[in-house]
């Protein structure tokens, strides 16, 4: 019955605070650019936008594959708010991922291209400290499943604190903030060419921001998990400081290269992850 309960809720609420937390970081960069900023539910009223204009089909398999990018990403979404297995709702995560790049490369347009080829090389730089993520939770838990991470020794954020500090690297990759914003961005200057989603419109489009914004929720609840020992009243705030962290980030930084990216990733993989699985290892022996 709570599995039910917490697969309405990710389905209801998933979304609405996916969109909440787009807000607030609108409202968060607009601030530190000394702007008053748009309404903290203007990701909503842009979305309710795009559902009433004509939407313009380049390919009927854009559309397809636009649907099938949603479906996963919700279906990650559950297994993971249901307590179910990490790796698989992360398999889930990549999949999504990959119906999106399809979904861009099915148009005709080159800036269309360019953004699913970057997004790609993305999915490559940020995927192995993921991986690296669920394998730490599995050395502390010796198990993938939510449900017993959730439940781990109070000790677990700081067994895995290379991996955590791993995993805010890549998260500032996963939420396409600079200075890895190469496949597409939230920011005023692309707007009129904006890579990966160039030839999306109406309910197209719209289907990407419902999609991104129930990737908020899941990664604010990886977030979570590294310090759901210490009970929801205080890993919840740490999560949300940690999350919004990364608008201070991408306002901060100019954008780095596509190499440059994949080299820093792989290095705070290899370097914090790695290590920190190797040191979990020996420790559990």
């Amino acid at each position: 019955m709570n599995a039910w309960v917490a697969a309405l809720g990710f389905l209801v609420f998933g979304p609405l605070l996916g969109a909440l937390l787009a807000g607030i970081d609108r409202r968060l960069t607009a601030r530190l650019q000394a702007r008053q900023g748009p309404p903290l539910l203007q990701p909503v009223y842009d979305v309710l936008k795009l559902l009433e204009k004509d939407t313009l089909v380049v390919t009927p398999l854009q559309g397809l594959y636009l649907w099938l990018f949603l479906f996963f990403m919700i279906g990650a979404g559950l297994i993971l708010f249901t307590g179910g297995d990490l790796l698989l709702s992360l398999f889930a995560l990549t999949v999504s991922g990959i119906f999106l790049c399809l979904a861009a490369e099915s148009t005709n347009s080159p800036y269309s291209h360019l953004g699913a080829s970057r997004e790609l090389m993305l999915m490559m730089a940020y995927e192995p400290m993921l991986l690296v993520a669920a394998l730490g939770f599995y050395l502390t838990n010796d198990s993938f499943r939510v449900s017993v991470i959730t439940e781990a020794a109070p000790w677990q954020p700081l067994q895995l604190l290379g991996i955590l500090v791993g995993f805010l690297f890549v998260l500032t990759i996963k939420l396409r903030k600079s200075p890895f914003d190469l496949s597409t961005s939230h920011h005023g200057h692309q707007e009129l060419v904006k890579g990966l989603t160039t030839d999306f419109s109406g309910h197209h489009l719209a289907l990407v921001e419902i999609g991104h914004w129930y990737e908020n929720a899941i990664l604010l609840a990886w977030l979570y998990l590294f310090f759901a020992p210490w009970g929801p009243w205080l890993a919840i705030p740490i999560a949300l400081i940690l999350f919004f962290l990364e608008v201070l980030v991408d306002n901060t930084h100019a954008r780095l290269t596509w190499s440059h990216t994949l080299k820093a990733s792989w290095w705070v993989t290899l370097l914090l992850g790695t290590t920190n699985l190797l040191l979990l290892a020996w420790w559990v022996r």
